[in-house]
């Protein structure tokens, strides 16, 4: 018990603190921004070691971070042999994949009346299928190894990325496009120096909930065959065979993929759109 005494003395500790920072003059500089959710975590951390030690959890019920992070150490050259497999291989690529069709459609659908009513029903469709349904069905067509989970990734990121690029390129104002016309540019030209320029927040809105969805996807895909390696496999065959602390060691490489990537996608987003309102004043120091 008194590990969690500590734990929660820690934890109240961290939240004062917290509370402070953000009632702070500095509260909207960098390395606050910073602090507060470094600090948020580890007292959630703490907590979760202090409540599993406290109360005597079984690990195969729930296992303390201590415990995860020594097979974490202990694993890293079967976990970056997974990360290969399921991230750069089937998630990155199939967002890639799926980015590049849903682009090109999105032009496509602009360019046309008949696409607009036809093809995105048919998106809305597709986009309410299951994941559980499509991946094992894509997975027999595919074979086993990373391009059906790319496959899967496709299927789940496309709808996203067009939705949101087709709304974005209908965001200008008729006496926009107006001024464009009378300087004589065809569609290309006011494609590519208005429509797209206007149409960045919405593409990138799509691009950053597609950064998630894409390594979800082919996580599960690999839940219904998989070669002996991949994410998905690890945590399948971790479940099964009850190392619990294998598959949050699992978890803990995709939360930190899946961060990264998003991070990564806004940092792209803040560079390309820097004009836009959301992001004036959000590198302030």
């Amino acid at each position: 018990m008194i590990w969690f005494i500590a734990a929660l003395v820690f934890w109240l500790g961290a939240w004062a603190l917290n509370a402070a920072l953000a009632r702070s003059a500095y509260a909207d500089s960098r390395a606050v921004k910073i602090a507060v959710p470094v600090l948020f975590g580890l007292t959630l951390l703490v907590l979760w070691e202090g409540v599993v030690r406290g109360f005597g959890i079984s690990p195969v019920i729930l296992p303390a971070p201590s415990a995860v992070a020594g097979t974490f150490m202990a694993s890293t050259d079967m976990l970056w042999e997974d990360f290969q497999q399921t991230v750069l291989k089937g998630a990155l690529s199939g967002f890639a994949i799926g980015a590049l069709a849903a682009f090109s459609v999105a032009i496509a659908i602009d360019r046309s009346r008949f696409l607009t009513r036809g093809l995105l029903p048919i998106g809305n469709f597709v986009a309410a299928l299951p994941i559980v349904g499509i991946a094992p069905i894509l997975v027999s067509w595919f074979g086993f190894d990373w391009h059906s989970k790319a496959a899967v990734v496709v299927v789940m990121v496309f709808f996203p990325i067009l939705v949101n690029t087709v709304q974005g390129l209908r965001e200008t104002d008729q006496m926009q496009r107006d001024l464009m016309h009378t300087y004589a540019a065809g569609y290309g030209a006011a494609l590519v120096k208005l429509r797209l320029p206007a149409a960045m927040p919405f593409i990138f809105n799509g691009l950053k909930v597609a950064t998630t969805l894409a390594l979800i996807g082919a996580i599960v895909a690999e839940y219904f065959g998989s070669p002996t390696r991949g994410m998905g496999f690890r945590i399948s065959t971790g479940v099964g065979s009850l190392s619990i602390d294998l598959v949050w060691a699992e978890i803990a490489v995709a939360a930190m993929a899946g961060t990264a990537l998003y991070g990564v996608m806004a940092w792209i987003e803040k560079r390309v759109t820097f004009w836009h309102p959301s992001q004036r004043g959000s590198g302030r120091a």
